[in-house]
């Protein structure tokens, strides 16, 4: 059974801390990118940051560099990402999710369209 399951999401004060973690379980993990996406009602999902199937290369939004970090920990199956110095409009539904092609991706983009498995979510809120 396919599960990706975030945690980590909550609310907090601009200029806070969140460190969001997602575990993938039944699907091969190693030789996958992964990412962490958001999307806000009424926009697209937007790509946050992105890992390559190394761990070695990384990809982030403008908006998000040198405040976040992402890092996978392929012996456990997780990949987490470090928010730090949260903003309001970092307000969103942030996503994780496993790369659709091995050995592919994560390193220079991240394009939900190479994105193949989803979790649920969770909800980000950032407040003045």
């Amino acid at each position: 059974q396919v599960q990706i399951v975030e945690s980590g999401g909550g609310s907090v004060q601009a200029g806070g801390s969140l460190r969001l973690s997602c575990t993938v379980s039944g699907l091969p993990f190693v030789n996958y990118a992964l990412g962490w996406f958001r999307q806000t009602p009424g926009k697209e999902r937007e790509g946050v940051s992105c890992i390559s199937w190394t761990g070695t290369m990384s990809y982030y939004v403008d908006s998000a560099k040198g405040r976040f970090t992402i890092s996978r920990d392929n012996a456990k199956n997780t990949v987490s990402m470090q928010m730090n110095s949260l903003k309001l409009e970092d307000t969103a539904m942030y996503y994780c999710a496993r790369g659709g092609r091995e050995f592919f991706g994560g390193g220079t983009s991240c394009d939900p369209k190479n994105y193949a498995y989803w979790g649920q979510g969770t909800q980000v809120t950032v407040s003045s």
